[in-house]
């Protein structure tokens, strides 16, 4: 039901997850991501707590191989899950359960790791991944060109409903955490307007939030 990569950018230590499904509110579901420490999807009859148990075990010192080799000790009904993990030092990992859904296949290098299941067929996060080892620029261009690889390469058997695209920098919150819960057009091209319209701004809504004595004007009605 799902295909997504994680990332880190070797340039500026950012990461990101990006996500699509046919089911509805992907990202909200499995996108996972924390500043200094790394990102981590969970998909595929997904258990969101692995999310955040993943990115606790990195925190303490775990390689993004250790975690996911934790959570298949700890998680519950794992032959079902599908998680993908890239750490600080841009270690990667992924485990797909026995149980995973329909084609599922799963791919990685350093820095990038992408997994799917109920997919068109198996060459689509050797897609992705080629596809964000090929970009560059801002991180969070190479996840949608990834994404737009992986659908080009076949995507979902079905059409794809949802997606979503998240970025950690330095704070404790996402710099860009930009969704589409539900379209019957295309998710990814949805996600990837929001983020041409989003990318010029983000560096403005970080210094609003670091200090707004210092931000540019805030573009609404009645500001001046």
């Amino acid at each position: 039901m799902t295909f997504s990569l994680v990332a880190r950018c070797e340039r500026t230590g950012m990461f990101g997850v990006a996500i699509s499904s046919s089911s509805p509110a992907v990202a909200a579901r499995c996108s996972h991501a924390r500043a200094g420490v790394g990102a981590v999807a969970s998909q595929n009859v997904t258990d969101p707590a692995l999310g955040p148990m993943a990115l606790d075990l990195m925190a303490g010192g775990m390689t993004a191989e250790a975690a996911v080799e934790e959570l298949r000790r700890q998680g519950r009904f794992m032959e079902y899950r599908q998680v993908l993990a890239v750490d600080a030092a841009g270690g990667t990992a992924i485990h797909s359960g026995p149980n995973a859904l329909g084609i599922w296949a799963e791919a990685r290098a350093d820095n990038v790791a992408s997994g799917g299941n109920l997919l068109a067929n198996d060459g689509v996060p050797g897609a992705i991944v080629a596809a964000f080892l090929d970009s560059d620029g801002h991180l969070g261009d190479r996840l949608v060109a990834a994404l737009r690889a992986g659908l080009a390469a076949g995507g979902e058997a079905g059409p794809v409903h949802s997606a979503g695209m998240k970025v950690v920098d330095r704070m404790s919150w996402p710099v860009a955490d930009l969704r589409c819960d539900w379209t019957e057009g295309c998710p990814i091209e949805a996600v990837a307007t929001a983020w041409d319209i989003y990318k010029p701004q983000l560096d403005a809504y970080v210094q609003r939030a670091l200090d707004p004595r210092a931000a540019p004007s805030y573009g609404v009605p009645g500001d001046e």
